[in-house]
């Protein structure tokens, strides 16, 4: 069986264009790569950065600030709920439909549905695409999703008889047990930002490569600066000569004090002779290790589009309160909403196929301020005062996860207040004839 996916796979790479794949590891734009040398690359793993660490998904998230970005991400969508929505007319209702749960409660019997969206995000992320394979009944109805880890599955594109055609790709899943080719119409693909028809990038090779790699040493060096005490190496001077036995107890004295895990390289040069010898090695303030590994952080939560106090690096923030918040609506709206908007233009074309039906993120748990700023948001939103309703009290309840009231699907609209009389033309402003009749009276 193996053959032959051996046979299919050497069969579909003389099909891809060299342009398919994008660049990797040292390959820069430009280079005359062909398919096999690229897919060579995605087997065997990436070159080293120039600091000499190699980045791959399974040691960028060794990294924490990558390790942050991702589960901030990834948990952020997994949390959201993806109602099903029916138009009627101009409007829109929710609709009791079976894709509800599998989109928010189980995709598969192994997958719930949180753990599923958490993965596939990290694939996005991390891999350029996330991948779920549609399982289908005799209808063509979707009865779940199995996600597939990225490395495990190949995108070509079908042959096209003529150019004009519109592409479509295939997709060959492979695991232990053997390997199967679909449709795209069979698969949940959530491409990352780049998506150039058959893959997406992603943000570890291309926005954060070298800053990772950086990162990874910069991380290997602490560890081993602080394992051995957090101290330079340095040189002992003595006043005068000192045998050999003599400078074998003061190092191993030495060791013993100070060697820390690693012993041999705090061991001391005995200089006998009155030569002098500063600090061997800078400290970690003179390195600046500590600002360094502060600005790895910065440059990867960039990268991933992520602010930078949202994942623990807070000593460059400036305000708090309303400027932190205002700081979470943008991550809602920036960092979050390209890949809710990717995630549910897949999720309509491949599931509902029909304007009828579709799926979008309720973003509003995200969106919720405190309980003051909630009751000031929902009092608007019910026509409070100096505002036009737009919401029923049904549906605020619903958010809040309370039971529907008889009569609460009524929205509110305050009357408009009533437009003030004109003057009569017999005013006493404008008609003259009231003071002479007063006069009159006078008179009287």
């Amino acid at each position: 069986m193996f053959g032959l996916f051996n046979k299919a796979v050497a069969d579909a790479r003389d099909r891809i264009e060299p342009t398919i794949q994008p660049p990797i590891g040292n390959i820069v734009e430009g280079d005359t790569v062909s398919s096999s040398s690229l897919r060579m690359f995605e087997i065997f793993g990436n070159p080293t950065t120039a600091a000499g660490a190699v980045v791959s998904p399974a040691s960028s998230m060794r990294v924490s600030a990558v390790f942050g970005c991702v589960t901030l991400i990834a948990g952020a969508i997994a949390q959201l709920p993806l109602p099903v929505f029916k138009r009627t007319g101009e409007a829109r209702v929710r609709a009791d439909h079976d894709y509800w749960w599998l989109l928010n409660e189980q995709f598969s019997a192994a997958w719930p549905a949180g753990a599923a969206w958490e993965f596939l995000v990290a694939q996005m992320l991390l891999r350029g695409d996330g991948i779920a394979y549609i399982t289908r009944n005799r209808a063509g109805i979707a009865t779940g999703f199995i996600p597939w880890p990225r490395d495990r599955v190949m995108i070509l594109e079908q042959p096209k008889s003529s150019p004009r055609e519109p592409r479509r790709l295939q997709y060959t899943f492979h695991d232990d047990d053997g390997y199967f080719t679909v449709d795209q119409d069979d698969v949940l693909h959530f491409p990352g930002f780049g998506f150039n028809g058959t893959h997406g990038m992603s943000v570890i090779q291309w926005g954060a490569r070298n800053g990772i790699g950086i990162a990874i040493q910069g991380d290997e060096h602490a560890g081993k600066f602080f394992s051995e005490g957090g101290k330079p190496e340095v040189a002992i001077k003595a006043p005068g000569k000192m045998t050999p036995a003599q400078q074998d107890d003061f190092r191993d004295a030495w060791v013993k004090k100070y060697g820390g895990m690693q012993g041999n390289r705090r061991v001391p040069l005995m200089l006998t002779q009155g030569l002098e010898v500063q600090e061997l090695t800078m400290s970690a303030v003179d390195q600046q290790l500590l600002e360094s590994r502060q600005w790895q952080v910065i440059d990867i939560a960039r990268a991933f589009g992520v602010p930078p106090h949202m994942i623990g690096e807070t000593s460059k923030a400036t305000s708090w309160g309303t400027g932190i918040e205002q700081m979470g609506i943008g991550f809602v709206k920036h960092t979050l909403g390209p890949h809710l908007r990717r995630i549910k233009d897949e999720l309509n074309r491949k599931l509902f196929r029909t304007v009828r039906y579709f799926t979008e993120h309720n973003v509003d748990s995200l969106l919720a301020g405190d309980s003051k700023a909630q009751a000031e948001y929902f009092g608007k939103a019910l026509g409070g005062p100096g505002a036009q309703g737009w919401m029923t009290v049904n549906e605020v309840r619903r958010l809040k996860n309370l039971p529907p009231i008889p009569g609460g699907d009524v929205l509110y609209r305050p009357k408009d207040p009533a437009p003030a009389k004109p003057p009569k033309p017999d005013d006493q402003e404008g008609n003259p004839d009231d003071d002479s009749e007063a006069a009159a009276a006078g008179e009287e």
